[in-house]
């Protein structure tokens, strides 16, 4: 019941919300997040409509995505962390699946928020291997997500202090995804010797012999990652 006059009030002042912001930008970033972001929507044929924008000024690594007049909004702070265009797609797909999933339902879509607020985890989850399959198809390196992840994604000491996954869960999918559906990008891994990468090898180790363990024998079980 809480969780639904959450979504409910949310709805109610998101509208206003959206009217004052100001979303000024500096105009060599917000031609960068364009460019990313129209050239995901075209390689993966999205015919549903949404915008983006960039607030540089705005030092906040983190990305923000407006459901209900679909509205992506990428902080300063994030195209800081980005060391490639590549690293700046994984973040951008992410935001587009949010908005895709936000045109299902009735009313166009409208209560669409309500069910991510109800379910965050979840579509976080499914917004997560979408944006890999968006990179892919848009001939990006998926790899770059596990890399821009591990440097921007925080790390609460219990999942169900957050609204989110917990990252090292988040990492861990998306390179179990990857390797299941993308193989050919970790025989030919060009992210090998970056420092963020490699990071995440030593801090995944465990839930990599976890997920191993599952390969060996040939499970179809959702292994619980730390």
């Amino acid at each position: 019941m809480k969780k639904l006059l959450i979504a409910i009030y949310v709805l109610c002042i998101m509208p206003c919300f959206a009217l004052m912001i100001d979303y000024t930008t500096d105009g060599s970033q917000q031609a960068l997040v364009y460019k990313i972001g129209f050239r995901i929507l075209n390689a993966n044929n999205i015919h549903h409509r949404m915008v983006f924008y960039a607030r540089p000024e705005k030092k906040m690594t983190s990305a923000h995505t407006n459901l209900l007049d679909r509205q992506i909004v990428i902080y300063g702070g994030i195209i800081t962390y980005a060391d490639s265009e590549e690293e700046l797609a994984a973040i951008i797909a992410h935001e587009i699946s949010h908005v895709v999933d936000s045109y299902n339902g009735i009313f166009r879509g409208y209560f669409s928020l309500v069910a991510s607020i109800l379910a965050p985890k979840k579509y976080d989850y499914l917004a997560d291997k979408r944006a890999i399959d968006y990179m892919v198809n848009a001939n990006y390196n998926p790899l770059a997500f596990i890399v821009m992840m591990n440097k921007v994604g925080t790390q609460f000491r219990y999942d169900m202090l957050s609204m989110h996954p917990l990252t090292s869960r988040r990492l861990m999918a998306a390179y179990e995804y990857i390797y299941m559906k993308y193989p050919e990008y970790l025989v030919q891994n060009k992210y090998k010797d970056n420092v963020y990468y490699q990071n995440f090898l030593l801090t995944s180790k465990e839930n990599r012999r976890k997920f191993q363990e599952k390969i060996k024998n040939n499970s179809k079980k959702q292994v619980r990652y730390l």
